[in-house]
C-alpha cells in the first residue's frame, strides 16, 4: 500500500477570502506585450482573471512574478503529440483515427500521462511524436476504469537527438485563482488563465465514456480538442491538473486534478498493478443546504463543519447499479459521514479508503433522512468488470457490458454487448449498443456463455437472437440471425498490457453439420377474383441479399426485394439488381412464405436491370412450386395488363391496368460509383399498384415482362429507386442457354447510347435522305440513337467512337430506338457501324465486348483496404483508365483509413510497379521479405505508395503497415461454395 497522506493533507480546497472578493470585482488583465513567443512560433494567449490587482497577498495564491519563457522552453520537451487509431470497436469507443497530447512523467522508464480516453479501453495503435519531430511506438499500459486519465509506454532509447525531460505532478499545488497554462501538442496552443472553482465531472452523453466520482477545475478558456491530454502548468513547470475536456458554448474547460494519477504512477512505477475498488455506486457533492433538505441533523452539520471548517458540503449517493455491492445496502439520497469511522467530506478521502479495501467490507456511516445508520459493504475489484477481452464473430465484436456503460444506463454489469454489428448481427438488425440475451435459445449473460454458444452453430444457419438496446432496455426483441463462418473469422481478442497488444485466439471450426434440410411447404391458394393472380402466385419468391464488404460501390449491405421462378429444371429465379446489385453475398430466397434456403447467382446483367440466380432443388421437399409461362407479345402503349406482385406485407397485389408508353430507361452517374441500367427502354402503366416487385400478364397468366425497381441518384446524389417494366423478351436470350446447362455468351459495346429527335439530328448534319429512312422504318418514333458517354475508353467502342456520334446503322440494321440494340449485336463479335460525326458520314468496324456475367471475381483486403480490379461502373467515369488496382473501400481505424481513400488506384508500392492484382501481391510481399532481412535499426514499418485519382491527380503517400491487427486475405470465386465465395490467405 502506498502512503498517501501528504496528498490527502493537500486537498482541492476552494479559498472562501478569494472567492468573497472575486463576487465584488472582476477585471481583466492585458497581455504582457514584452513577452515573446515560444519558439518563434505564433502565440494565442488568453489573460482572465476575476481577482482585483490591489492587495493579490491577501488572497493567498500565487502572482506573476517572472516570465513564463524559462518554464515553457523546459517543459514543451516533454510534451508529445499522439497520432492514434482505434483498431477496433469496442465498449464506448469505436473505431477510427485521432489525436491528442500527452506528457512524459518518468522519462527513465518511458511513462506519458494522457487523458483515459486517448489511451483508450479499445485495441489501439499509438505513436508520439516529440518537439523535435522524432516519432516512437506507444503501447497502454494503464487507463483508468472511470477516470479520465491513462498512462502509454515508450522505448527511451529510441529518442536520439534530444535529452528526454519529465514533467513533475503536483496535484496539492491546484487551488482555484492559481494562474496556469495550458500548452497544446503542436506548442502553438498555449492558454494562461486561473482556476475558478471546483466543479463536477464534465458529462459528455448517455452511451458515451464520462468520468464520475471526482471533482473536476474549471477555467475559462477555449482549448481545442487536440489538445486533450495536455498539462495545466503552473509557473513552476509542474503539472497541477491534466486538461480533458471543454464546452465549446461557454469557453470553458475542464481540468482533472491529479491526486489520484499521482497515486496509480507509484504503483506502475513498482510494476504493480494498480488497485481500484468500487460499490458500483456514483456519489455527488452536495452543498449544505441542500443536504438539510435531504434530512441532515444539525448536530451532524455542526460536528463536520468544525472538524473541516473550509468544506461546504458533503458526498451523497446519486444512483447505486442493481446487483452491484452496494445494491440493497445504498440508495440514492444517503448522505454519507464516515467511512471505516473516517469523516468523508469529499472523493478523495472516500476513495482512498474504497482503493486499499478491495475484497475487504467497509463501514459507512449514512444519514438516510433522519436516521443515521452504518452499513457493512463489500468491496469490489473495479478492474474484474472493466472488459479486457472481446469476441470477433460475422465481421462484428462482442465484449461484455463495462462499468461504464452499466453505469450511463443504470444497468447491471455483464451481458454481451454489441460493440460493433458488422455482417452477422447486421442480419437480425442487433445494432451497435445491443445487449445479447441469448442466441439459439442459449441464454449469453456474459462473453464466456455467448462464445460456447456462438460455436454450436454451424455456418449458413438461422438461428432466433434475443436482444435489446440499451436506450430501450425495457423492450426486448427477438430476430433471425443468419451465421456467418465464411466471410470472416471467429476470434477472441485479449488484452496483454505486457506488449500493449491484443493477442488473438482463433475458435474452433463450426460444427459439419447440414444447416438445412428438405422441408415441404402449401403454397396459398388466392381467391378465384384475383385471377390471373393464382396462376403465377406460385412463381413469387421472396429473397434478402446481404453484403459481407462494400465493394463494386455499395453504400449498403442488406437489400431485400421480390423474384419469380423461371425454370423448375434446372432452378432457375430472376430478380431486379436493386435486390441483388453484386455478386459478393450471401443469398437468402423464402418460398410460399414459409421455407428459407440459400441461393447462388448464376449471371449479372451488364446492361439491364435483372439477375439469375439457381437453388438446391431438393430442399423444397414437394412444395409445388411453378415456374411462369413466357408470352411471346411484346407490349406496346395502349395495351391492358396485368400488374402482379408482392406487397410490402408478402401478400399478393394485382391491378388490371394499361400500358401508358415504352421509353428509354434513364439513370444518372453515382457516387461512389456503382452499377446502373442502361440502353434499354422501360414499360409505364397507368397508376402502378405498391409492391416490391412482379409482373406484367395477359388474362390467361402469361409473362409478358418483369416489373422491377431501379435504382440511381439525384442531381444531389442522393439515392433514388423507380419502378419500370422490362420487356420478357430481353430475359430470354439469358435463360435459354442457362436452361440448357449453358453460359450465356452475349456481347455489348461499351457505350451508353441515348435518343435524338430528328430535329436536333438535322442541326448535327442529318440528311434528308436519312431523315426519311427514320421515318419510314417500322415502330420508328422519328428518333436517333447518338453515343452519350463512354463507357470504358481502353475498349474498342471507347477508342473508336467518340461521344456526340450518330448511330444511323449497325451491321445493315436501322437503330431508332433502344429497342433495336440487342437484336443488332448481341451475338456478333464485330459491328460494322455507320455513323455521323461532325457532319461527316463515316463506315467504321467495332470490336464487341464479351459479358461474363459475374463482373467482380477477387477482393484482396490489405492493411484495411479493399482492392479489386476496376469494375465497369467505375471505368465509364474515368477518362484515361489508370494500370493498376482500385480501392473500393477502407475500413474504420485501418491503416488504409488514415493513409488511402476509397476511390483510387494504386499504381506503385515501394517503388514496384502494379498492374493487377497479382503484381499487386507480388509488390506486397517483395516488400514484406525485404523487410524480415533488414536490421532492425534499418527496418521500417511505413510503405511508400503511389496513388492516382479519377481525376488525374497523383500523390504518394506512406503508409504504416499493422500486419498483427490488419492481415493480407482475399476473397476469390468458388463454385463448391454456396455463395460463390471463399477467403483465403494472401
Amino acid at each position: 500500500m502506498i502512503d498517501e497522506s501528504e496528498d490527502l493533507k493537500q486537498d482541492l480546497k476552494p479559498n472562501p477570502q478569494a472567492i468573497k472578493v472575486a463576487a465584488a470585482c472582476e477585471q481583466i488583465a492585458p497581455p504582457n506585450v514584452n513577452e515573446k513567443t515560444f519558439r518563434n512560433r505564433s502565440k494565442s494567449v488568453s489573460y482572465t482573471s476575476i481577482w482585483p490587482r490591489q492587495n493579490s497577498q491577501a488572497l493567498n495564491f500565487p502572482v506573476k512574478v517572472h516570465s513564463w519563457e524559462p518554464t515553457l522552453e523546459k517543459a514543451i520537451k516533454a510534451i508529445v503529440s499522439i497520432k492514434a487509431n482505434h483498431v477496433r470497436s469496442f465498449d464506448t469507443e469505436t473505431s477510427g483515427a485521432y489525436s491528442a497530447t500527452g506528457f512524459v512523467v518518468d522519462k527513465e522508464r518511458g511513462i506519458i500521462l494522457s487523458n483515459r480516453h486517448v489511451v483508450s479501453p479499445a485495441p489501439i495503435v499509438a505513436q508520439a511524436i516529440f518537439t523535435n519531430y522524432e516519432e516512437v511506438e506507444l503501447h497502454p499500459i494503464y487507463r483508468d476504469p472511470v477516470h479520465d486519465f491513462g498512462f502509454m509506454k515508450f522505448d527511451p532509447s529510441k529518442i536520439k537527438f534530444m535529452d528526454l525531460v519529465q514533467i513533475p505532478l503536483s496535484p496539492e499545488k491546484a487551488k482555484v485563482g492559481l494562474e496556469i497554462r495550458v500548452v497544446g501538442n503542436d506548442a502553438g496552443e498555449k492558454f494562461t488563465n486561473y482556476f475558478n472553482y471546483l466543479i463536477r465531472a464534465p458529462e459528455y452523453g448517455i452511451g458515451e465514456y464520462n468520468d464520475f466520482n471526482t471533482f473536476y477545475l474549471q477555467a475559462a478558456s477555449g482549448t481545442s480538442g487536440g489538445s486533450s491530454g495536455s498539462p495545466v502548468l503552473d509557473i513552476e513547470g509542474h503539472a497541477v491538473a491534466l486538461n480533458a475536456g471543454g464546452a465549446s458554448s461557454a469557453s470553458s474547460s475542464y481540468y482533472l486534478p491529479l491526486d489520484r494519477v499521482k497515486r496509480a504512477l507509484k504503483y506502475l512505477q513498482k510494476g504493480e498493478e494498480v488497485p481500484r475498488g468500487t460499490l458500483q455506486t456514483e456519489f455527488e457533492y452536495l452543498p449544505y443546504d441542500e443536504l438539510r433538505r435531504l434530512g441532515l441533523k444539525s448536530s451532524i452539520e455542526q460536528e463536520i463543519r468544525e472538524n473541516f471548517p473550509d468544506d461546504t458540503g458533503l458526498l451523497v449517493v446519486r444512483t447505486v447499479l442493481p446487483k452491484g455491492p452496494a445494491d440493497g445496502l445504498l440508495v440514492p439520497g444517503d448522505i454519507v459521514i464516515r467511512a471505516n469511522k473516517k469523516m468523508i467530506t469529499n472523493f478523495t478521502h472516500l476513495f482512498s479508503i474504497i482503493d486499499d479495501s478491495i475484497g475487504e467490507d467497509i463501514e459507512l456511516t449514512i444519514c438516510r433522512g433522519k436516521v443515521q445508520m452504518d452499513v457493512k459493504i463489500k468491496i469490489q475489484d473495479l478492474h474484474s468488470i472493466t472488459p479486457n477481452r472481446f469476441v470477433e464473430i460475422g465481421g462484428g465484436i462482442v465484449n461484455e457490458l463495462s462499468y461504464q456503460l452499466a453505469h450511463s444506463y443504470s444497468q447491471p454489469v455483464g451481458g454481451s454487448f454489441v460493440a460493433t454489428s458488422g455482417h452477422m448481427l447486421a442480419s437480425a438488425s442487433a445494432w451497435r449498443k445491443c445487449v445479447i440475451v441469448s442466441v439459439n435459445n442459449i441464454p449469453t449473460p456474459n462473453l464466456d456463455a455467448f462464445i460456447e454458444a456462438m460455436k454450436t452453430l454451424p455456418d449458413g444457419a438461422r438461428v432466433p437472437l434475443r436482444f435489446y438496446s440499451l436506450s430501450k432496455v425495457y423492450k426486448e426483441k427477438v430476430m433471425i440471425m443468419h451465421v456467418d463462418r465464411h466471410w470472416h473469422k471467429f476470434q477472441v481478442a485479449t488484452r496483454d498490457d505486457m506488449t500493449g497488444l491484443w493477442n488473438y485466439e482463433v475458435m474452433p471450426p463450426p460444427p459439419a453439420i447440414h444447416s438445412y434440410e428438405p422441408a415441404t411447404a402449401q403454397i396459398q391458394i388466392l381467391d378465384g377474383s384475383l385471377h390471373p393472380a393464382g396462376k403465377i402466385w406460385p412463381s413469387f419468391v421472396a429473397l434478402d441479399f446481404h453484403l459481407p464488404y462494400l465493394v463494386d460501390g455499395m453504400k449498403s449491405t442488406q437489400f431485400y426485394g421480390a423474384g419469380v421462378v423461371l425454370s423448375t429444371e434446372p432452378p432457375l429465379i430472376i430478380c431486379d439488381r436493386d435486390t441483388i446489385p453484386i455478386n459478393v453475398g450471401d443469398i437468402f430466397i423464402t418460398f410460399a412464405n414459409s421455407i428459407i434456403i440459400p441461393g447462388k447467382l448464376l449471371y449479372l446483367h451488364p446492361m439491364y436491370n435483372y439477375a439469375i440466380l439457381t437453388y438446391e432443388k431438393r430442399l423444397l421437399g414437394e412444395t409445388p412450386v411453378k415456374a411462369i409461362e413466357l408470352s411471346d407479345k411484346e407490349l406496346v402503349q395502349g395495351d391492358s395488363v396485368y400488374l402482379v406482385g408482392i406487397g410490402g406485407d408478402h401478400s399478393p397485389v394485382m391491378k388490371k391496368t394499361i400500358v401508358t408508353s415504352i421509353g428509354n430507361v434513364g439513370t444518372k452517374e453515382c457516387s461512389p460509383p456503382r452499377w446502373r441500367a442502361m440502353n434499354v427502354e422501360g414499360i409505364r402503366v397507368d397508376d402502378p399498384v405498391g409492391s416490391q416487385g412482379g409482373v406484367l400478364c395477359d388474362a390467361d397468366g402469361k409473362v409478358q415482362g418483369l416489373w422491377l425497381n431501379y435504382s440511381s441518384q439525384n442531381e444531389k446524389n442522393k439515392d433514388i429507386t423507380f419502378m419500370s417494366g422490362l420487356p420478357i423478351s430481353l430475359v430470354k436470350p439469358v435463360l435459354e442457354p442457362l436452361k440448357r446447362g449453358e453460359f450465356p455468351k452475349l456481347r455489348g459495346l461499351d457505350v451508353e447510347f441515348w435518343t435524338m429527335r430528328i430535329a436536333a439530328a438535322r442541326a448535327l448534319g442529318l440528311s434528308d435522305e436519312w431523315v426519311k429512312k427514320v421515318e419510314s422504318t417500322p415502330n420508328s418514333k422519328h428518333t436517333l440513337l447518338y453515343i452519350l458517354n463512354i463507357l470504358d475508353s481502353t475498349s474498342s467502342a471507347g477508342k473508336l467512337l467518340e461521344v456526340g456520334d450518330l448511330v444511323l446503322m449497325m451491321n445493315g440494321r436501322m437503330v431508332t430506338r433502344m429497342s433495336d440494340l440487342s437484336a443488332a449485336f448481341h451475338y456478333s463479335e464485330e459491328v460494322d457501324m455507320v455513323i455521323l460525326r461532325d457532319g461527316k458520314e463515316m463506315n467504321i468496324k467495332v470490336a464487341t465486348t464479351p459479358y461474363y456475367g459475374k463482373e467482380t471475381a477477387r477482393i484482396i483486403g490489405w492493411s484495411g483496404a479493399l482492392v479489386q480490379a476496376p469494375y465497369r461502373a467505375v471505368l465509364e467515369q474515368v477518362r484515361n483508365v489508370p494500370t493498376g488496382v482500385y480501392v473500393s473501400c477502407t475500413l474504420y481505424g485501418s491503416p488504409a483509413s488514415v493513409s488511402l481513400r476509397p476511390g483510387i488506384w494504386i499504381v506503385e508500392i515501394q517503388g514496384r510497379k502494379v498492374s493487377d492484382l497479382d503484381s499487386f501481391l507480388e509488390a506486397i510481399h517483395a516488400h514484406e521479405k525485404e523487410m524480415k532481412e533488414k536490421s532492425d535499426d534499418d527496418r521500417s514499418d511505413y510503405v511508400r505508395i503511389k496513388t492516382i485519382s479519377r481525376t488525374e491527380v497523383t500523390k504518394v503517400v506512406a503508409m504504416k503497415l499493422d500486419p498483427h491487427y490488419w492481415s493480407t486475405w482475399q476473397l476469390i470465386e468458388d463454385d463448391n461454395a454456396i455463395t460463390g465465395w471463399k477467403c483465403v490467405g494472401a
